[in-house]
């Protein structure tokens, strides 16, 4: 079937599992979950698969090993698509792209291409264009003052600063979110965070650690 949105049930699940984060909540709504909120994320991302890159959808249930919170399922579906995200929960649909986390040997790059003047010059206008056309470019993970080797007065400072980098936009919820319309608006964030993410890419490109060597 084509994608046509979300249909409001989709939030309606996700307010009440909010508000009732349980296995009995969760058994009584699964087929809702299933047909409601699961396959419309299906059905986006094979549209969207041939010109933005495999989609795989989160598990529901969260990993509770670590974490003060036991709640045992996610309120919000995600999902990947090549470098981006989708996620839609109660409030309404967010979209992302780039890298959230670098490990230590992509942090080094990325670093290194924005202290140099050409690749990072580059960057410093794709980040204003992207901030031009609405979408939020940030870092994660943000240092209080410049790394080691850097000067706290480099012109680039701001990004150097960064320990991860991502474009993101959210929309809350309206009529629009139970049509095509929810689509087009993912398509034009993928496109307009296309530059950030070729950068990315081309200048950081993937870890060569062992999965111990990252966070």
């Amino acid at each position: 079937m084509a994608f046509r949105g979300w249909k409001v049930e989709a939030l309606e699940f996700f307010e009440g599992l909010e508000a009732d984060n349980s296995k009995a909540y969760w058994q009584r709504h699964k087929d809702v979950y299933d047909t409601i909120v699961r396959a419309p994320m299906e059905e986006l991302l094979g549209e969207l698969e041939p010109e933005f890159g495999e989609g795989r959808i989160f598990r529901p249930y969260r990993d509770v090993r670590f974490s003060r919170d036991r709640s045992p399922y996610k309120t919000a579906i995600g999902a990947t698509l090549g470098a981006g995200y989708v996620q839609l929960d109660a409030r309404g649909l967010a979209v992302g792209s780039g890298k959230w986390e670098m490990a230590p040997d992509q942090l080094e790059r990325y670093r290194e291409s924005v202290a140099e003047d050409r690749s990072g010059e580059d960057l410093t206008r794709i980040v204003s264009d992207a901030r031009t056309k609405g979408l939020d470019v940030h870092g994660h993970d943000v240092l209080k003052t410049a790394p080691k080797g850097y000067p706290k007065d480099h012109p680039r400072i701001e990004l150097l600063r960064f320990k991860g980098l991502v474009a993101w936009q959210e929309w809350p919820a309206g009529a629009w979110l139970g049509t095509k319309r929810a689509k087009d608006r993912i398509v034009t964030f993928l496109e307009r965070s296309k530059p950030l993410v070729d950068w990315l890419e081309t200048n950081v490109g993937e870890s060569t650690l062992p999965d111990r060597g990252r966070r």
